[in-house]
């Protein structure tokens, strides 16, 4: 007994002296350093104090917007409206993962190796995970994804889906591919239509706030399962306008390629959180096929203090985002998309929405922080919020109120609703041609 504990001191000994520590608290090392990432199409915004609100005359007489002196620390924004061809890869992405997920069921189901699904079949035990994989799933049933209709299995990204009908392997694959397109006698003109019904997507969120003021309730109380149809409303281009004639931007604005570089709209409140989460997951799975990756911050949509702290672009006391009082320059030319003088829509140079990145820059490098679509926020429209809310990263979020912030104004709107300290809102479930957004994400680490 004595002998094994001395061969257990020397051991420990000999452990202590490779640690290189000598006995001292030094911390945990990291295996790699750590730097901020700047997520791709974004701009840093560097945060700091700024008197938010209205510090020219309030024209409508609101009272909504009384300046007062609040703070924001730093975090990344799009220096666009997310586009029609990002919010495209976002939906396809979804339709994808279904009809795979579709796949690898009947192929699990089918049990024939010689089958044409058996290439889409989840991924076995090794790739899966390992020994943890056949654990999970021989206690559990599950990747503790009980939730999901994959329960957690990894889906098969590496083989090539088919689309064209003239190419598809056999009637199995025939089936699921017609299961996600509307019914024939829905369609004419012998065109299969894609039923925009079917494109759900499913995540789960934490509510972090009533967690930390509830200790002592179960975790799962407070996580909550979100499932929606993200495809955007394109009958916003008809059902906005009373006696117009809009059908060529229904029936083309999100679909066609001529649009990819727009900002999509007909997309509400909750389809903007979805399109978040899922850029934060989509992102965080690819880091984590790196060796000691480094999860990255969620992306999300801006606080209203956070917009426009960043609509201002370095601007204290300026009306709009490029700190002229007038919505026009020196020589006459108008700054933004949005409908000047008696409603001339086309005298800025659109009629509609214009490209993401139409105008100059701000000051921070965002486009179309005023005008073009308005942008939704993540905080809740109270009238009295600037009153109530802290003076740090001040935000009001109130789950039971479906009013949501909405700034900036738009291609349809007066230049009012262009100044950066103008309050309007939207009903959370409503979508509208005239509204869209942009996401942030928090800047971890301090600014050098």
């Amino acid at each position: 007994m004595k002998k094994l504990t001395l061969i257990l001191l020397i051991v420990a000994f000999v452990f202590s002296c490779k640690s290189g520590d000598k006995g001292q608290l030094v911390g945990v090392k990291s295996k790699k350093k750590w730097y901020s990432e700047k997520p791709f199409g974004t701009v840093l915004i560097p945060g700091g104090s700024f008197t938010m609100g209205k510090q020219d005359e309030d024209v409508a007489g609101s009272l909504s917007t009384p300046t007062r002196t609040v703070t924001v620390t730093p975090f990344y924004m799009d220096e666009t409206e997310i586009t029609n061809s990002e919010y495209r890869q976002f939906v396809f992405w979804v339709r994808d993962s279904i009809i795979r997920t579709k796949l690898a069921i009947l192929a699990q189901d089918n049990g024939d190796e010689n089958s044409s699904l058996s290439k889409y079949k989840f991924k076995d035990s090794t790739d899966g995970g390992g020994v943890y994989y056949k654990y999970m799933m021989d206690n559990y049933g599950s990747l503790g994804d009980v939730n999901s209709p994959t329960e957690g299995q990894v889906l098969n990204w590496k083989e090539d889906l088919i689309f064209d009908t003239n190419k598809f392997p056999d009637s199995d694959y025939a089936e699921v591919m017609d299961s996600m397109y509307l019914h024939t006698d829905e369609t004419f003109n012998g065109k299969r239509i894609l039923n925009a019904d079917k494109i759900k997507f499913t995540y789960f969120t934490f509510d972090n706030e009533a967690a930390a003021k509830h200790k002592g309730t179960e975790r799962k109380s407070f996580i909550t399962k979100e499932e929606l149809m993200i495809y955007p409303d394109t009958t916003v281009w008809v059902k906005d306008f009373n006696y117009s004639y809009n059908d060529p931007m229904h029936q083309d604005y999100f679909s066609h390629q001529a649009y990819d570089g727009y900002p999509v709209v007909g997309v509400n409140w909750s389809q903007a959180k979805a399109f978040c989460n899922w850029r934060t997951q989509y992102r965080n799975r690819e880091l984590s096929k790196k060796k000691n990756s480094t999860y990255e911050s969620a992306f999300r949509l801006p606080i209203e203090s956070e917009w426009e702290f960043a609509a201002r672009g370095g601007y204290e006391y300026g009306k709009y985002p490029w700190g002229n009082p007038y919505p026009f320059s020196d020589r006459g030319c108008f700054l933004a998309n949005f409908k000047p003088q008696r409603g001339d829509y086309a005298l800025d140079g659109g009629l509609y929405t214009m490209e993401a990145q139409s105008f100059n820059k701000n000051g921070y490098g965002l486009y179309n922080m005023a005008g073009n679509v308005s942008e939704w926020t993540n905080t809740a429209y109270n009238p009295t919020s600037y009153l109530m809310a802290s003076t740090m990263n001040p935000n009001v979020e109130d789950k039971a109120n479906h009013r949501k912030v909405v700034r900036g104004g738009s291609w349809k709107d007066v230049a009012y609703f262009l100044e950066v300290g103008t309050r309007d809102f939207e009903y959370a479930d409503t979508a509208r041609s005239f509204i869209g957004f942009r996401t942030v994400q928090n800047y971890q680490g301090k600014l050098e």
